[in-house]
């Protein structure tokens, strides 16, 4: 029997979070990613509650946290100050942070404003440093100012129909399918009772163009749309989302690096690049690579933490074979071995 949310007034808002090894002296604190909520971490710390004192909250927007509007600009520093208002809620005045895709730039972002109360920060297949979309080469120079190439706050019609209709079946599209095909690699399918909880988990997420996936303007140029200013997506345009200055923190944690080796949401060739959908002639009118490559996400996020590296800091990248966007799922012993064995 799967627990029960529990909720806290915080300082920001009222939030609901999974809690599990209550008392043990390492604090854990796990952000879930885009699409998805605190849920998804329930097996996860079923087999960590021995060693930690695991918390893993709905961020706004997701779940069942009280929700306020998300304005780009400012969305990654608004989830981490959340996130530092439950820790101070909690009592955890020093703690470990692991950040999943959308989430690892909300724990660089974290690191970059609180960096003293972190012990270690974990990042599970984390969005590049320099946001979703919108750069090009390792540096993650801008293709421009007002971030063309990042999708913002644009999906696909049809997911975002069947997320509003609250569509839990299997077809084209639906929240499920994507789940399999984009969070998992072909061959892994949950359990049945988990997979459904994944996706009511998924249909908590607040929508709109204040929420997910945001607004957007449209644009005669490939890939016809740019970002807004609202909403979750654009909090992740490449204009509002750089943390690359994780790397000059005066106060460095180790930072362990998970991911695995097929990754088709963050990579070099991500599927959920237009630019590489462009290539791909899955949206037409692509102007060619020397205007608008793929972004290379792997390659920045090496870049930025080798800077780490050569300012003081320490990384380690662990590459998971046999798991795209979710490796703590897919090969969740392999993954709490690796991390157990350095934390």
């Amino acid at each position: 029997m799967k627990p029960e949310k529990q909720y806290i007034a915080t300082s920001a808002r009222k939030t609901a979070y999974y809690r599990m090894g209550e008392g043990n002296a390492k604090k854990l604190i796990l952000l879930h990613g885009n699409v998805s909520a605190s849920g998804f971490y329930l097996p996860l710390m079923e087999k960590l509650k021995s060693t930690f004192d695991v918390a893993a909250p709905d961020l706004n927007g997701y779940g069942k946290t009280e929700a306020s509007l998300i304005k780009a600009k400012t969305g990654l520093f608004d989830w981490a100050e959340d996130i530092d208002a439950l820790a101070q809620a909690l009592g955890f005045d020093s703690f470990i942070l692991a950040g999943w895709s959308l989430s690892g730039g909300v724990a660089m972002k974290y690191a970059i404003e609180h960096s003293e109360k972190l012990e270690a920060l974990v990042l599970i297949s984390p969005m590049s440093p320099f946001g979703f979309g919108g750069t090009k080469g390792e540096y993650g120079q801008m293709i421009r100012e007002d971030g063309l190439g990042s999708a913002g706050g644009f999906v696909n019609p049809a997911f975002l129909k069947s997320l509003a209709d609250k569509d839990k079946s299997d077809a084209a599209g639906t929240a499920r399918d994507v789940m399999r095909r984009s969070y998992f690699k072909p061959g892994f399918v949950p359990q049945k009772e988990w997979e459904d909880f994944f996706v009511d988990e998924i249909m908590d997420m607040q929508l709109g163009v204040d929420y997910y996936p945001g607004d957007y303007t449209q644009t005669a140029e490939f890939p016809y749309v740019l970002p807004g200013t609202k909403g979750i997506n654009n909090a992740l345009a490449p204009q509002y989302a750089n943390v690359s200055g994780i790397a000059d923190i005066k106060s460095k944690p180790p930072i362990f690096w998970f991911r695995g080796d097929s990754d088709a949401i963050v990579s070099d060739n991500s599927f959920s690049d237009l630019a590489v959908l462009g290539k791909m002639g899955i949206v037409p009118g692509y102007p060619g690579e020397d205007k608008m490559p793929p972004q290379p996400m792997i390659a920045q996020t090496r870049y930025v933490f080798e800077k780490y590296k050569a300012n003081g800091g320490q990384y380690t990248e662990f590459v998971i074979e046999g798991a795209r966007h979710s490796c703590h799922i897919e090969k969740e012993d392999e993954f709490i071995n690796l991390l157990l064995s350095v934390i």
